[in-house]
C-alpha cells in the first residue's frame, strides 16, 4: 500500500465517518481489513470467432472469495504501470491512499496511482469492510479518487476486477465505469487461476 505522510488533513466528514489521507500508523488496520466477498453470480467470459462475449450468469452454491495477502501475490495490475514509468511510486503527487474511519474502526480505503505519460489514474485497490458495504462508503471513496484524478489532470480512471466479483462490477457500472478490455491469463499461476481480469474505465469530466 502506498501511504501519503506529507498531508494528513481531513478530506471530508459524513456522519461519524472521517475521510482523510492515509498515515503510516494506519498500516496495521489496512492489513486487517476483510476484503472478502460472497456472490451468487459471475461475469462469464466466452471466446467467440470474433472475440469474446461477457455475460452475467448465476452460480449455485454462491462463491465466497478471500483474497491472499499482498505479499503472496505480485500486484502487477495496480500501481505497477506507474512504478515502471515513474520510479518507486514514492512521489506523493502521483500516488494517494484515502482512508475512511469511524472513530478507530477502519471502514474502507482506496489506493490510487497517477501515470502522467497517458493521463491515467489507476484504482490500484479499493476495499470496504463488510459491515460498511451498501452504506455509501465505497462511492464516497471513489469520489475522492475522481477528485484526485481531476486535480492531476487525468483523462480517465481505470481499474481491474476479477470476473467473479460481480458485486464490484455492478457497483462500478453504477458509478459510470464501462468495460474496456480483459485478460484471460492475468491470474494464471496464482491462487486466482481460472478467473479472468476485466478492465473498466471512466472518463474524467
Amino acid at each position: 500500500m502506498k501511504e501519503t505522510a506529507q498531508d494528513t488533513g481531513e478530506l471530508g466528514v459524513v456522519g461519524n465517518i472521517v475521510y482523510r489521507l492515509a498515515r503510516p500508523g494506519d498500516s496495521e488496520a489496512l492489513a486487517r481489513l476483510d476484503g472478502s466477498f460472497t456472490t451468487d453470480s459471475v461475469f462469464e467470459v466466452t471466446a467467440t470467432g470474433e472475440g469474446f462475449r461477457i455475460r452475467e450468469r448465476p452460480v449455485d452454491p454462491p462463491i465466497h472469495k478471500v483474497f491472499p495477502d499482498d505479499d503472496d501475490e505480485d500486484d502487477d495490475e495496480g500501481a505497477g504501470e506507474h512504478e515502471d514509468r515513474e520510479g518507486d511510486g514514492s512521489d506523493p503527487g502521483l500516488v494517494r491512499t484515502v482512508v475512511a474511519f469511524d472513530g478507530k474502526d477502519l471502514c474502507g480505503f482506496v489506493e490510487t496511482a497517477f501515470s502522467p505519460w497517458n493521463g491515467r489514474l489507476t484504482i490500484a485497490d479499493i476495499e470496504v469492510a463488510p459491515e460498511w458495504r451498501g452504506k455509501g462508503v465505497g462511492r464516497a471513496l471513489m469520489n475522492f479518487a475522481f477528485d484526485f484524478a481531476k486535480e492531476r489532470g487525468a483523462a480517465h480512471v481505470w481499474l481491474e476486477v476479477s470476473n467473479i466479483n460481480a458485486p464490484a462490477v455492478r457497483a462500478y457500472l453504477r458509478m459510470g465505469f464501462v468495460l474496456c478490455g480483459l485478460d484471460t491469463s492475468l491470474y494464471d499461476g496464482t491462487q486466482s487461476a481460472g478467473e479472468q481480469a476485466l478492465f473498466m474505465s471512466r472518463r474524467v469530466c
